[in-house]
């Protein structure tokens, strides 16, 4: 193999996340509502039927099926199986930035609106929903704590190859939690990742808040 076919080889490859192939991913939903002249932001409450999270506040979402055209297409999918509203009725209005999580998922939002005069709630799945104004949230700070994360190698973990062996210094890291709190609700996790990433856009273009 020489320099020219390594060239030719990589010129045709598009770089991707390396370890993309073992990232479990998802798409979400952050859904706006005309309601009493003015935007509100949408949050779903988890049923209490369900295995994961019972009770938790999110935004309508799952994980992508390899029948989804596109993590956008997921989207508007999981919101129809949720909320029960018509595709017709749900808009894709601009994406979000994606987050990679130290968990191993890569998760894709939009930014959507929707119509919930269609809406019938899937009872499986969604306990209740509730509605914030955004002018609200956009005049809220939330509560900033941290998680941290720390690696524990396995039992039998192979100190004896790497420098340092058992006293190898470990990177640690400080995960953000955010918390907004709203009359007896409190939206957090990566609900609330999503909404300040959204916000913070929002607050960038402060033209846009005038009108």
């Amino acid at each position: 193999m020489n320099i020219n076919e390594l060239k030719a080889l990589f010129g045709e490859r598009t770089p991707d996340i390396l370890g993309g192939e073992n990232l479990v991913k998802f798409s979400v939903l952050l859904p706006l509502i005309q309601k009493n002249g003015e935007l509100h932001v949408l949050f779903e409450v988890r049923s209490l039927l369900m295995r994961r999270q019972p009770g938790e506040i999110c935004f309508p979402g799952g994980k992508i099926d390899q029948s989804d055209e596109s993590p956008a297409h997921a989207a508007i999918r999981e919101t129809k199986e949720e909320l029960g509203i018509p595709v017709e009725h749900i808009e894709i209005l601009f994406p979000l930035d994606y987050m990679l999580s130290p968990f191993g998922t890569i998760i894709y939002s939009y930014a959507g609106l929707i119509d919930i005069s269609h809406m019938q709630l899937n009872e499986a799945e969604v306990g209740e929903i509730f509605t914030v104004p955004l002018s609200f949230l956009l005049q809220t700070e939330p509560e900033l704590h941290y998680v941290a994360l720390r690696p524990e190698p396995e039992e039998n973990f192979p100190y004896h190859l790497i420098a340092q062996g058992e006293n190898y210094a470990w990177q640690t890291k400080r995960m953000e939690e955010y918390f907004y709190l709203y009359e007896d609700r409190i939206i957090w996790g990566l609900t609330a990742r999503i909404l300040k990433h959204f916000l913070d856009i929002l607050r960038s273009h402060p033209h846009m808040l005038d009108k």
